[in-house]
């Protein structure tokens, strides 16, 4: 079992809360997850923060009313931190809070963010990172990263 939550994020004031906090305890609970998330109507802005994504996420735990034996968020983007705090800052913090950040980088406007997101965004207790080639590859990188995490078997992505 795993308790979920799905929001949006962009610039630095751009965090929504899409999909409020469930549980996903079997086919018919993750099916009703994904459907509400495929109902959201997605929204484009011009910058990115993911220091922003990440102060955002933070706190969502501590009112999710459930208590996990782990906590993530996981972040997908197309690009950089570009607009609010420093992201490896951000990280740090919330990496001291006991959570851990994976990744998703979409590759299609930045070929070398998986680097990035490897270097700044990721981290944490078994940390990983799934890169989607493009757009058009993305709900299949989704997929193979959640199992991932559920099972708590990564296959960590190094650039060492």
């Amino acid at each position: 079992r795993v308790a979920v939550t799905y929001f949006e994020w962009a610039g630095i004031h751009h965090q929504q809360i899409i999909v409020p906090w469930r549980l996903i305890d079997g086919p018919e609970s993750a099916g009703g997850f994904a459907a509400d998330i495929a109902r959201a109507r997605y929204t484009r802005a011009s910058r990115t923060s993911i220091s922003g994504a990440l102060l955002f996420g933070m706190p969502l735990f501590e009112g999710s009313g459930y208590r996990g034996l782990r906590k993530v968020i996981d972040v997908s983007g197309d690009g950089v931190n570009n607009n609010g705090q420093m992201v490896t800052v951000v990280r740090d913090e919330v990496l001291s809070k006991g959570i851990t950040i994976n990744g998703l980088p979409i590759l299609t406007d930045e070929p070398y963010l998986d680097r990035y997101y490897y270097d700044h965004v990721i981290g944490g207790p078994g940390s990983f990172m799934v890169p989607a080639e493009s757009y058009e590859t993305f709900a299949a990188a989704v997929l193979r990263k959640l199992i991932m995490e559920i099972a708590a078997k990564p296959s960590e992505v190094s650039f060492e």
